[in-house]
């Protein structure tokens, strides 16, 4: 079996696991869970998952490296867009979560302009996003009509499962 194969089995599975871990989170008591597995000398999973109360609004936690990573690439970025509010922005009634772990994008290419921009009115169905995951680049659509109030993540954020995105009213 070669190098590759058993990567890409590793891949395969560490998504699975890390879907399950987000699932674990999301319907537990628990806040926080981090877990790193070691397949040889340059072959490592690193997950860090986090849920914060509904009382203060965090930016979206780091959600995994694969491989060997600098320790930088596992800080989550402070979002440029998001103006200091009291409430949970995932509490809010048009906000957008990510429907999946990965990494969230907020336009098709490096260097092209942004699917949508704060102020921008949308349609349903319309994409607000790219969130890769497992090389895949999954659109994520507009749920509802309306007006894009808030960008909640700066483009090549790390994103979680249930992480809100956007606010879209």
């Amino acid at each position: 079996m070669s190098n590759d194969s058993k990567h890409d089995k590793h891949h395969e599975g560490d998504v699975a696991f890390i879907q399950s871990l987000a699932e674990l989170l999301n319907s537990s008591d628990l806040s926080e869970l981090s877990v790193k597995r070691e397949y040889g000398e340059h072959d490592r999973l690193t997950v860090s998952l986090s849920k914060h109360a509904r009382q203060a609004v965090h930016a979206p936690a780091p959600a995994i490296a694969v491989g060997p990573a600098p320790a930088a690439a596992l800080a989550a970025p402070m979002p440029a867009q998001m103006p200091a509010m009291s409430e949970d922005p995932a509490s809010l009634p048009g906000a957008v979560t990510s429907p999946m772990v990965g990494t969230a994008y907020l336009s098709a290419e490096p260097g092209t302009a942004p699917f949508v921009q704060i102020g921008q009115a949308v349609a349903e169905g319309d994409t607000l996003l790219i969130v890769e995951a497992m090389k895949t680049m999954n659109h994520i659509p507009a749920p509802r009509a309306g007006t894009v109030r808030r960008i909640l993540i700066d483009d090549g954020t790390p994103v979680e499962f249930g992480a809100p995105l956007m606010v879209v009213e």
